[in-house]
């Protein structure tokens, strides 16, 4: 069985049918195996809940998408630091450990496939993972 991690701008495309990427989203997990399982982190979670007044409306949401939530290795944490300073020491801004870094580390780690949109950040810190993005 294989994993896909879904950064959240994906599963914010599926909260709104009107959204501009709302096709390529449903259309790109529709497209994936049966046997696929899709998962969540903290982080994507946390960037999520923004949108909801409720936790029951992220969780119900959650599971009507049959999204299941896993827990980020420490292995995964570590990298994301070492990624962070990278990005640092090559001019980056940002003054804490960017969400993209946990994602991108805990996929890395896990060899989690992951489904973005936003694969600048990945691409350049975690070019070992496999990215699943618009063409």
């Amino acid at each position: 069985m294989s994993a896909v991690l879904i950064d959240s701008c994906v599963v914010l495309d599926l909260t709104d049918p009107d959204s501009a990427w709302f096709e390529w989203s449903a259309g790109t997990l529709e497209s994936l195996d049966a046997e696929t399982t899709f998962l969540i982190d903290p982080v994507v979670y946390a960037e999520v809940s923004v949108g909801f007044a409720l936790v029951e409306s992220l969780e119900a949401l959650l599971g009507r998408l049959d999204l299941v939530h896993r827990e980020i290795p420490r292995a995964a944490l570590f990298l994301a630091g070492k990624a962070f300073l990278t990005y640092r020491r090559s001019g980056g801004t940002k003054i804490g450990v960017l969400p993209d870094f946990f994602i991108g580390a805990h996929a890395a780690v896990s060899g989690y496939r992951l489904m973005t949109r936003d694969t600048r950040r990945f691409a350049t810190h975690f070019p070992t993972v496999e990215l699943i993005s618009p063409s």
